[in-house]
């Protein structure tokens, strides 16, 4: 497998080239989406709700996961900018073990008190809810093998090769765009038939990770397991996890304050959730790729093109989302209308897109600045913004929510995120004085 050395060349042309590749898979995984919820979306809002409250404890399974990823990746990278071929070996082992940990513990938890977290948001609607319940427990065996995939994506990311986790991504997600109207609409699965095309594929993308990894995802048995590897790579990664964990369940507390205006609210906030993950397609691959550029380079201490590599991201990150934001506040209903003609939920998911658009700009500063400290090791820093900022959204949605209806939900959420941004900058500021 390539090693590309990330702390050699032009600056704006190596970021580049390691962007670029991320971007492709998060324009294929949009694009998924997108066709993934036009077909839900014909079913009606009820099967739109049914996954949109599912959505969420899946989405807490990845939340608890960064724990993995983000820690290992970091290691990775550091190593390999040392060039110290054991202690990549090390940290990849670490990582495999808790990886395997936490995808049958929390695979477990799916099956058996899904029920109940499905039960908790007291979603009023027998249908919504055992449907969503089905899909819940069917991502079990999905996250099982998604989260060995997420973390190889990431380990290619350390090693610099973006390529090959971008091919083996569109593959799988180009089966899964096959899969799903067979099995949502031929073999008439509805609901469950989404969830059965993302199995087959995650499972494909798994077994094309391990064919293509050359040996180097295996577990290396000559190094075995570390405990201090093991402490390192959860020291670094349970800032982030706590983070993401918090805001996950920060949106199931949003999500049952939604609730109380019906099952029409619930599918307009996943179809705006949907649309604006058209953000993401760049500004997370700018994020990753931020973070491995300057994991390397911080290895090889060579700071000035840490910054250099963080300032052309920025640029790029900034432009991109203020196009994106016009497209929110001026285009919003015909794009809506492309997945739902309910005109309740139209309406709510309009006035969603039209508040979240003043935020986008705000949302790639933190997200490019998060990628900057966790390449140089210091993911508490994000971790701390984004508990205290994200934390504010309940309260804020509670009391804007009396004043204003669903549209105070909308406000606390893009408001936060504009909180965040800001004080991200701020402090990328201040560590530069200090010194990176």
């Amino acid at each position: 497998m390539k090693n590309i050395d990330l702390t050699k060349g032009k600056v704006p042309s190596v970021l580049t080239k390691l962007a670029l590749p991320i971007m492709g898979s998060s324009l294929l995984q949009f694009t998924y989406n997108i066709v993934d919820m036009l077909l839900v979306g014909g079913l009606g809002s009820d099967a739109v709700a049914s996954i949109g409250s599912s959505s969420f404890f899946i989405s807490l399974g990845y939340a608890i996961h960064a724990l993995v990823p983000i820690g290992t990746g970091i290691k990775v990278s550091h190593a390999l900018g040392q060039k110290n071929e054991i202690e990549v070996k090390k940290y990849i082992n670490a990582g495999t073990a808790i990886n395997l940990l936490l995808a049958i513990t929390y695979g477990l938890l799916l099956v058996l008190s899904g029920k109940s977290l499905i039960g908790f948001l007291d979603l009023g609607n027998p249908i919504v809810e055992k449907d969503a319940y089905d899909y819940l427990a069917l991502h079990a065996p999905i996250l099982f093998f998604n989260f060995f995939n997420v973390l190889y994506t990431r380990l290619l990311g350390s090693y610099g090769d973006n390529k090959l986790a971008f091919k083996i991504n569109a593959i799988g997600i180009l089966i899964n765009v096959i899969l799903d109207p067979l099995f949502i609409y031929v073999l008439d699965y509805g609901v469950i038939g989404a969830a059965l095309g993302t199995l087959f594929a995650n499972l494909l993308i798994f077994i094309l990770f391990l064919i293509t990894s050359k040996g180097n995802f295996k577990f290396h048995r000559q190094q075995g397991i570390s405990p201090s590897k093991i402490k390192e790579v959860t020291t670094l990664g349970i800032p982030n996890t706590f983070q993401r964990i918090l805001f996950t369940l920060i949106n199931i507390l949003l999500a049952k304050i939604i609730a109380i205006y019906g099952s029409d609210a619930i599918a307009a906030q996943k179809i705006g959730l949907q649309i604006e993950s058209v953000t993401y397609t760049v500004i997370g691959g700018l994020n990753v790729a931020v973070a491995s550029f300057t994991g390397q380079n911080f290895g090889a201490k060579k700071y000035k093109r840490i910054l250099e590599g963080y300032h052309s991201a920025l640029k790029i990150g900034i432009f991109y989302t203020g196009c994106v934001a016009l497209v929110f506040l001026f285009f919003n209903v015909p794009i809506i209308q492309l997945f739902i003609r309910e005109e309740a939920t139209v309406s709510i998911a309009s006035s969603y897109l039209n508040i979240i658009a003043f935020s986008e700009i705000f949302s790639a500063v933190e997200m490019i600045s998060n990628g900057l400290f966790t390449g140089i090791g210091k993911p508490k820093i994000p971790s701390m913004i984004s508990i205290v900022f994200t934390s504010l959204r309940i309260p804020m949605a509670l009391l804007l929510s009396r004043l204003l209806g669903i549209r105070g939900v909308w406000i606390s959420i893009s408001f936060s995120s504009v909180l965040k941004g800001i004080v991200s900058y701020f402090v990328y500021q201040y560590q530069h004085k200090k010194g990176i």
